[in-house]
């Protein structure tokens, strides 16, 4: 049983919840009613900044014609597939560096050096490399998001309590045991604040590689919208590239915290 004071506790911490979730619902639909009301007013241009009645009613058109679902599963996929791969490859190279503090050393400046590059220069060497196609949009994005997982992941587990390290040591723990015993718990909300980094860079990476060769996608239909200057087109796909987003990052959220009980 909870006592007393620790049950206001609790109720204070929900109350806070609430109220953040209900701040941040005002906050996007006072947004949505200011822009609108600017462009019923002509305060804004229209054929420039679009308006939240005529995103809706791209977005049904995009419904109607059975083309909406199909362009937000084939961004959905590239991002998922680039965001399980950059995080798994990027967490398993950071841990390698973590055990071979030499290879570490060697490999530090390429990775800084690596990291400062526009990737999007590196764009036709992708393509010819892996073709005009969905391989070249992952690839991308595992372009940009792998050496930020790596360098974050990496730069965490050797900021762990030293002491902590040694004391383990002491007791004739492996590295092995270390690793898992100290390392990755200690680590744990740095390593999800690296899966809420890395989404985003995965997005940046999907959308530049569906710029540069899709044919289907968010990003296609962005591109496509600026190309026939129909910016309501334009301004529906960044709208659907937030939900998607906010809908991602809501579910690594709630996968944090039930890591956590």
């Amino acid at each position: 049983m909870y006592s007393l004071e620790h049950k206001k506790y609790l109720k204070k911490i929900r109350r806070n919840s609430i109220l953040v979730h209900l701040t941040q619902i005002l906050i996007i639909a006072l947004f949505i009613f200011i822009w609108q009301f600017a462009a019923n007013n002509e305060w804004i241009n229209t054929f420039i900044y679009s308006s939240p009645k005529s995103i809706l009613e791209t977005i049904i058109d995009l419904y109607k014609d059975g083309s909406l679902f199909h362009h937000i599963w084939v961004t959905f996929y590239e991002v998922i597939i680039s965001f399980i791969l950059g995080t798994v490859i990027g967490i398993v190279v950071a841990s390698i560096l973590w055990r071979f503090k030499f290879l570490a050393r060697v490999l530090d400046p390429y990775l800084t050096i690596l990291n400062s590059l526009p990737k999007v220069s590196l764009g036709p060497v992708i393509i010819i490399i892996a073709g005009a196609g969905v391989k070249s949009i992952i690839l991308m994005a595992l372009f940009i998001s792998v050496i930020v997982t790596i360098i974050n992941v990496h730069q965490a587990f050797i900021s762990t309590d030293s002491n902590k390290i040694k004391l383990l040591e002491s007791f004739r723990a492996s590295k092995c045991q270390i690793f898992f015993k100290l390392i990755i718990p200690s680590n744990f909300q740095n390593i999800i604040s690296t899966f809420k980094v890395n989404l985003g860079l995965v997005f940046i990476g999907v959308i530049m590689g569906e710029f540069l060769v899709s044919k289907a996608g968010v990003g296609y239909l962005i591109m496509y919208g600026s190309q026939v200057f129909n910016l309501n087109l334009v301004m529906t796909g960044i709208i659907i590239l937030a939900v998607m987003a906010s809908l991602m990052y809501y579910l690594i959220v709630f996968i944090e915290k039930r890591c956590e009980k």
